[in-house]
């Protein structure tokens, strides 16, 4: 099987796609074989997530590594889905833009490419909602 395909093969890398165990109601992403909780008494079950969020924390980026070809400053942020759980991800809005408790959502953008000619590679970014 190719790199790329093996990739686009993974549903949570391009999709919000966890899992939610139907036992006690907790959500997670990336998905879990088991709840952490109900251990081998939960019942774990695929879940889209909505996409929608609020920012927990952040930080401005700066001076980014000269492997990645992203224009700095740039926003990280720990987002708390409105499920419940919470993910780290970009988020694209000036850095003065940005505070603590705002409502954002999530799109489909490229994250970093292998070169002019190589894999491209996409996933989960937020904006302002």
């Amino acid at each position: 099987m190719s790199v790329p395909r093996y990739w686009r093969k993974q549903q949570n890398r391009y999709n919000l796609k966890g899992n939610k165990c139907e036992t006690c109601g907790r959500y997670f992403f990336p998905p879990r074989a088991f709840c952490p909780e109900c251990r081998r008494d939960g019942k774990i079950v695929d879940y889209e997530f909505s996409g929608n969020g609020t920012v927990r924390t952040f930080s401005v980026i700066r001076t980014a590594s000269d492997d990645y070809d992203i224009q700095t400053p740039y926003v990280i942020a720990i987002i708390e889905l409105e499920e419940g759980t919470c993910m780290t991800a970009q988020v694209i809005c000036e850095p003065d833009e940005i505070s603590i408790g705002m409502p954002v959502k999530s799109v489909f953008r490229k994250i970093i490419a292998d070169g002019d000619s190589g894999v491209i590679v996409y996933g989960t970014k937020f904006v302002p909602a």
